[in-house]
């Protein structure tokens, strides 16, 4: 069955061209079976190449499905190969469930958009271009899929580019990553100028037997594929446009942070873990970005009223939690939160998208109120996303995940790593159960107009179960002896250098995480519940309220971006717009203006003037043939 494997990013693609090429041809129900069902068939084949892989696994756990020759140019090789190991399946099976769910979704939630065709169609080669990335057998086709995902992130982003600020956004989000794209490719001729390969397997091989570790060139190598990691997964300095791509369709931004574009950093740093070991302070520098960004971006989402916006900040520190555990070399605890973190914040937005859709395109929390009993569905589906995200002790899956980066992160003696991650979990569960207090408890303040029906209720209901079960799959070693999912994974990634302290201090350090995520909850409770008043007082200090609006706009990045980057370089334009380059290309529209007036004035509509022009060129015809 692994002989299919070819069909998991296909099936997109292909859906993806049909929407195009018979676009404004087919009916909304032709589009939503094309749109669904090719991501879903996806699903399912990547479910059955899951159950052979773990049934009867290929030699090595591995398998190379080289379909044709790309590009053979002297040394540079590079194929249309796919490469299955248990971390590209186990990306595999989340991208396409997750994905499909979010499709299945969407089918309802943009019934009534005009260009219904385009966006399916964007979506579906949004799902086959991380696909393609993260079955990349070498780095050329992984970019491929890499700069895919950039763009449909712009084309989906700017999907009502009709309204300039979701134009704006769509353009914020494409120059932003456009530098991380460009240190990764930088890296990657790197890499093949010292390497002579762009096989991902064989030049992390060469990289062990060619460099030493902290070599110049390791740290060069590893520190532009950090850089092409931040700006995909938007870390600290470039996380200023996951916030502004809140402009797209809620669906979109559920498939950004859950199944594709934000988690690309993450699976290019784990893939290429090899290079990071070779220059530890590369990877140091991980773990640091990764700690600084979840602290900063769960700081901001304390002060958000949009309920988008504050799942945005939210996937930027959870994302930091990752970019933490690849940092202390936890690679298969970092995976771990990728797949619970998935399955909950997919359910978060889907969530939030019910919401905003019943209240008529209405986000600001604060103009929400008991919601639980008008929509009581959404809300149970959303509190149990907020509580997986909160790591709610035991019974979500967010716990299990979030837990064994603490752990693994106290186990690296590295002790700052660990503190910044439990108040990074305080903040997690203030800043989301202030949404749920909100928007949900009190009184009524507004009346919904639009209930969800069975297409938006399915993947609710379907991704509330694995926001609750995902988890069990690794148990703490306090619970049982054989963590499953980090032994698979660790046929792929390298397993953990940690100093093991005892069972004692792992239950300790489990009891002082589910500690701090009731405490935070309770917080939530204490400040944001309705009838309190004790926010809205401290807001109105002027300590209260430059806090609140330095945190609000993002810690002032845009500020400083747009004083420092954005002004000065528009200064230099306008004063550098008549240099000597211009007047070289305005010369050459000067000449064919001059030419086109010559041209034109032949063309008088004088029969004669036209003889005697055919006779001229005639005469000057015969010179030439007989004379030259």
């Amino acid at each position: 069955m692994l002989e299919l494997l070819w069909l998991v990013p296909a099936l997109p693609l292909a859906g993806f061209l049909r929407l195009l090429f018979k676009a404004g041809r087919l009916s909304r129900k032709s589009i939503a079976i094309t749109g669904v069902g090719s991501v879903g068939l996806s699903a399912v084949i990547a479910l059955i190449i899951g159950v052979s892989f773990i049934t009867s696994p290929p030699p090595g756990y591995v398998y190379t499905q080289t379909l044709w020759t790309w590009i053979k140019i002297g040394n540079l090789v590079s194929e249309v190969s796919f490469y299955l190991d248990t971390l590209s399946l186990v990306m595999i099976l989340v991208i396409t469930v997750v994905a499909f769910l979010i499709h299945l979704y969407s089918a309802e939630f943009m019934i009534d958009e005009e260009s219904y065709s385009r966006f399916f169609a964007y979506m579906n080669l949004f799902a086959g271009s991380m696909l393609i990335l993260v079955l990349a057998n070498d780095l050329l086709l992984f970019y491929l899929g890499w700069e895919g995902v950039g763009l449909c992130s712009y084309l989906l982003i700017g999907f009502w580019y009709k309204d300039p600020l979701n134009g704006r956004a769509a353009r914020k989000a494409f120059v932003m990553t456009r530098f991380g794209d460009t240190a990764l490719a930088i890296g990657i001729f790197l890499i093949f100028n010292n390497l002579g390969t762009l096989k991902i397997q064989e030049f992390m091989e060469r990289a062990i037997h060619n460099w030493s570790p902290d070599s110049a060139i390791a740290v060069a190598a590893a520190a532009l594929i950090l850089g092409g990691a931040i700006g995909k997964s938007a870390q600290l300095p470039l996380q200023t446009w996951l916030p502004d791509a809140m402009a797209g369709p809620t669906p979109v931004s559920a498939l950004i942070h859950a199944a594709t574009m934000v988690t690309a950093g993450v699976y290019l740093i784990a893939r290429t873990n090899v290079l990071f070991t070779l220059a530890p302070t590369v990877q140091l520098s991980v773990a640091v970005i990764g700690a600084l960004t979840m602290l900063i971006a769960g700081f901001s989402a304390l002060t958000q009223w949009n309920i988008k916006r504050v799942l945005a900040y939210s996937t930027i520190s959870q994302i930091g939690y990752m970019f933490l555990a690849l940092g202390v070399g936890a690679w298969s605890a970092a995976i771990f939160h990728f797949m619970t973190h998935a399955f909950f914040k997919a359910l978060l937005f889907l969530s939030a998208g019910a919401v905003i859709l019943a209240l008529e395109d209405e986000h600001n929390i604060s103009k929400m109120g008991g919601l639980r009993r008008q929509l009581p569905l959404t809300f149970w589906t959303f509190l149990i996303g907020s509580a997986s995200l909160s790591a709610l002790p035991f019974v979500t899956a967010g716990f299990y995940s979030k837990d064994l980066i603490l752990w693994e992160a106290w186990s690296s003696g590295n002790r700052w790593f660990w503190t910044a991650g439990l108040i990074g979990a305080l903040l997690t569960s203030i800043y989301i159960f202030r949404v749920v207090f909100i928007a949900f408890f009190g009184e009524e303040t507004v009346r919904v107009t639009r209930k969800p029906k069975c297409l938006m209720k399915i993947p609710l209901i379907i991704l509330s179960v694995f926001s609750i079960i995902a988890g069990f799959i690794q148990l703490p070693d306090t619970i049982v002896k054989f963590p499953i999912f980090s032994d698979f994974l660790h046929r792929a990634l390298p397993a953990t250098k940690v100093k093991y302290d005892g069972v004692n201090v792992q239950l300790t350090l489990q009891f002082l995480t589910s500690l701090v995520s009731l405490s935070g909850i309770f917080l939530a409770y204490l400040f944001f519940l309705p009838h309190r008043q004790f926010t809205r007082s401290f807001v109105q200090t002027n300590l209260g309220s430059a806090l609140h609006s330095y945190l609000f706009s993002g810690w002032g990045f845009d500020w400083f971006y747009e004083r420092f980057f954005v002004r000065p370089f528009i200064w230099i334009a306008r004063i550098d717009k008549d240099d000597f380059i211009d007047i070289f290309y305005l010369g050459i529209a000067w000449l064919n203006l001059v030419f086109h007036r010559l041209l034109r004035s032949t063309q008088i509509g004088l029969v004669r003037w036209y003889a005697m022009g055919i006779g001229i060129g005639a005469v000057i015809t015969l010179v030439i043939v007989v004379f030259l």
